[in-house]
């Protein structure tokens, strides 16, 4: 007798029952790997650094065709308890609803994606392998959660052709949009050192505080460019400026700001880098203060070009939801940006309204529905 069709909204509320808040494992990963174990994948646990990673593959290693699926267990605070109607990891279920914290971000994808998996393989063994990565680094540093699967995977001759990566996509309505690419991000900390002095005697001191805002006002107020094919305007925007000073009658020696770049594939994180030193070094020269810049790079704007990748998705959300998804490369940073140096990849997942919110919460019959899709993605592919 068949085995029943694994229902993707139990393992769901499994999973939300697991406090797997970053780089916690809470057990979520456990119970996907002996879950998938009992349905034949080969598993391996890929932890590093005190986060806790898992592969898993259906069918042989270097198959033509392999199907990767990528998604993440982790989940970030639930902030205030007492705020909740629900109890963040109860995974009450009610209104047609799933409650509970990573209901929408992400465990509920990364259950539609296994039971997906899980059914076709039993019922239709494909010509080929598929993969099945999930992380616990997501919501974190994200150093050692996909990156370490991506380094393991490739030390082991591991390889996916295409993936498919499970985060919550789509605005409003179920259906309306995928990613094929994201914005780069990076965030800039600027040091003004100046010489402090008495703000009765300016010519005595060097002021930092001014030579700063010159310097953001340049920056803020540089058009970075008009966007491209693919991708809205960059944006770079003044996050904090500080001295730290409470005297109104010092000029202080030291003046410390930040900026945040979501940036497309007009630039880089080195190309934005060298244009906010060579800004701060025009400040230094006509302010004669120094100017130390620390950026770092959360990850490089990237996008798949719409083709059989984007086409396949398309169709299977079109299908199911009798919904065209637009094809966007808006939002933050996903673990797609790591991907996209192994293979193809695009992002397709449920409504995300609620997520990171007090009760976050998700349509029972989306879940159901996203199940079915990534089936019908997966008849497509293999058929």
């Amino acid at each position: 007798m068949p085995a029943e069709p694994l229902d993707p909204v139990a393992l769901a509320a499994d999973l939300i029952r697991c406090p797997s808040v970053t780089p916690a494992e809470g057990g979520a990963l456990g119970l996907l790997e002996r879950m998938l174990t009992g349905a034949g994948f080969t598993c391996r646990r890929v932890d590093r650094g005190g986060v806790a990673n898992l592969f898993a593959r259906w069918g042989d290693k270097g198959a033509e065709r392999t199907f990767g699926f990528n998604g993440h267990t982790d989940v970030v605070p639930v902030g205030d308890a007492a705020a909740w109607t629900v109890d963040p990891f109860g995974a009450e279920i009610r209104d047609g609803q799933l409650w509970g914290r990573g209901a929408t971000d992400m465990k509920s994808g990364v259950a539609a994606f296994v039971a997906a998996a899980v059914d076709f393989t039993r019922e239709t063994p494909p010509d080929g392998a598929i993969v099945i990565t999930v992380t616990g680094d997501e919501e974190g540093p994200a150093r050692d959660g996909t990156v370490a699967l991506l380094d393991w995977m490739r030390a082991e001759g591991e390889a996916m052709s295409v993936c498919l990566v499970g985060e919550p996509t789509c605005p409003e309505r179920m259906g309306e949009m995928m990613k094929i690419g994201r914005r780069g991000s990076l965030n800039a900390r600027f040091t003004v050192r100046g010489v402090q002095g008495h703000s009765a005697y300016p010519h005595r001191a060097r002021n930092p505080v001014a030579a700063m805002a010159r310097l953001m006002d340049r920056l803020a107020s540089h058009e970075l460019d008009r966007g491209t094919d693919h991708f809205d305007a960059s944006t770079l925007a003044v996050v904090t400026i500080d001295t730290g000073n409470p005297a109104t009658n010092v000029i202080p020696a030291e003046c410390r700001a930040t900026v945040n770049i979501r940036f497309n594939d007009a630039h880089s994180g080195d190309s934005l880098t060298r244009w906010m030193r060579a800004e701060a070094d025009r400040v230094e020269a006509e302010t004669g203060v120094s100017v130390a810049v620390e950026v770092a790079v959360s990850g490089e704007s990237f996008v798949t070009p719409p083709g059989p990748l984007s086409d396949l998705v398309g169709r299977a959300v079109a299908a199911e939801t009798n919904v065209t998804p637009v094809l966007s490369t808006s939002g933050g940073t996903s673990d797609a940006r790591f991907i996209k140096d192994h293979c193809p990849v695009v992002e397709f997942g449920l409504v995300g309204r609620t997520m990171h919110q007090v009760d976050e919460r998700v349509e029972i019959a989306h879940v159901h529905q996203l199940k079915a899709i990534y089936a019908r993605i997966l008849r497509g592919y293999f058929g």
